[in-house]
């Protein structure tokens, strides 16, 4: 792994790399056949580069920085390339791949020195969006400083022991349904309740930063911001790419570890004071445990499926594995073959999971929508009749957001896979006719 390195200028007139990028190197455990090169942005986002490319940035780095005036840069670079992969590159094919491959993506100035044309960070399906960062990266690292320990192994053993025995003595000796009753029963209650959900949600991606910071990289920016239509918190760890695949796996684990942990810590205080609404606490951060670790959405248990193949974006092979599995076409963009053979049948075994689930919730929902539209309205309307007071209003509206939420974010998070398949479907039967014509 390389450090990152002083801004780079370059000679007047020839190419050089964007000031402020980084070469990182391979990506480790990589599902690819030929594993990519990693090279870190000046904006901080990782750019995948076949090996011939990286080889071009690593001597475009080398020659800049030396800067001789006697031979152009694009001259000493092809002559390296052309002696270490023994094939013979010209000054002109270095301009070609610098113009049309390495400048697009931000990596490089143009040939001729001139700026890289501007660039947007990528913008992938079922993405976090409007992102706010609260907490900037000094203060993560330095939060993330404080809980690194908690990462050593006997540490997590003793945890995740912890948190299992407790588990299993909460839903066996325990009456959580007269907490639920409980804490229903007063607006204060569900407040306070909705408080150490959030508060256990922070911690989570504290988990994040603090996997990141024991396995030795930076995590970025802490804050909040909206997925599908749901309100969330996130950390920034594009860094842990730069990890081997155990420590990416460690960083994707990280914020349910922390879960764990805070559900500990909420027994503990039930354990000593007997305040029943802690149990309800207690299984919210349960639910969300089990939330984070579906592999369906991009929550934790989709990062971690993504790690284990060593492939960072999944969601781009569902239309090929559909293409392949449906249509019995082959993979013309070649993006299934440039994968080795057991992330490709992992890759299948998930979207052939992943759409069948999606399509199935989709279908729930559009049969119980209209009685789950009249059931919370029946819902919100009581809410609002029997809220007296400031604190009852408040949690009574507070409720009636989380009612519509998941509706919504449901049928938005579903809508666009649903599509997918129903086109992919009719383009089958439109074949099939065809060809008994």
């Amino acid at each position: 792994m390389s450090l990152p390195s002083a801004p780079r200028t370059g000679r007047t007139g020839g190419p050089s790399l964007v000031a402020g990028t980084e070469l990182v190197g391979e990506f480790e455990g990589s599902g690819y056949r030929e594993p990519p090169q990693l090279v870190c942005r000046p904006d901080g986002q990782l750019v995948r580069l076949p090996a011939l490319l990286y080889q071009l940035v690593r001597s475009l780095e080398r020659h800049t920085v030396e800067d001789r005036n006697d031979e152009p840069v694009t001259e000493r670079v092809a002559a390296d390339l052309s002696r270490e992969t023994g094939r013979c590159f010209t000054a002109d094919h270095i301009t070609f791949l610098i113009d049309r491959k390495l400048a697009p993506l931000g990596v490089t100035t143009r040939a001729d020195g001139s700026p890289p044309p501007p660039q947007t960070r990528s913008d992938p399906f079922l993405a976090f969006r409007f992102r706010l960062a609260v907490l900037p990266e000094h203060l993560t690292w330095f939060l993330s400083g404080l809980f690194a320990w908690l990462f050593r192994p006997v540490l997590v053993i003793l945890g995740v022991c912890a948190f299992l025995a407790g588990e299993t003595w909460l839903l066996t000796t325990q009456d959580t349904a007269a907490a639920l009753r409980s804490v229903f029963s007063s607006p204060a209650l569900i407040l306070l309740v909705i408080g150490l959900a959030i508060a256990s949600c922070a911690f989570h991606e504290l988990g994040h930063g603090a996997a990141c910071r024991y396995g030795g990289v930076r995590p970025g920016a802490m804050g909040c911001g909206i997925y599908l239509v749901w309100p969330a918190f996130y950390t920034d760890i594009t860094n842990s790419y730069r990890l081997s695949r155990a420590g990416r796996i460690r960083a994707d684990l990280g914020g349910v570890y922390f879960n764990a942990l805070f559900a500990v810590g909420l027994l503990g205080c039930y354990a000593l004071t007997g305040f029943q609404p802690l149990l309800v606490a207690i299984l919210s951060v349960n639910l969300e445990i089990i939330q984070q670790l579906l592999p369906t959405l991009r929550f934790d248990g989709y990062y971690i499926v993504a790690d284990l193949v060593g492939i960072p974006d999944l969601f781009k092979y569902i239309a090929p594995i559909l293409r392949r599995v449906l249509l019995r076409r082959r993979d013309e963009d070649g993006l299934l073959d440039a994968l080795k053979r057991r992330p490709q049948l992992v890759v299948a075994c998930w979207v052939l999971f992943l759409i069948p689930t999606l399509a199935l919730q989709l279908g729930l929902v559009a049969v119980n929508l209209p009685q789950l539209l009249q059931s919370d309205w029946r819902r919100a309307g009581v809410l609002l009749a029997h809220a007296d007071g400031a604190v009852a209003l408040a949690a009574a509206w507070l409720q009636i957001l989380l009612l519509a939420l998941p509706l919504a974010g449901l049928a938005l998070a579903l809508g666009r896979p649903g599509w997918l398949l129903l086109r992919a479907g009719w383009r089958r039967l439109r074949l099939r006719v065809s060809s008994r014509r």
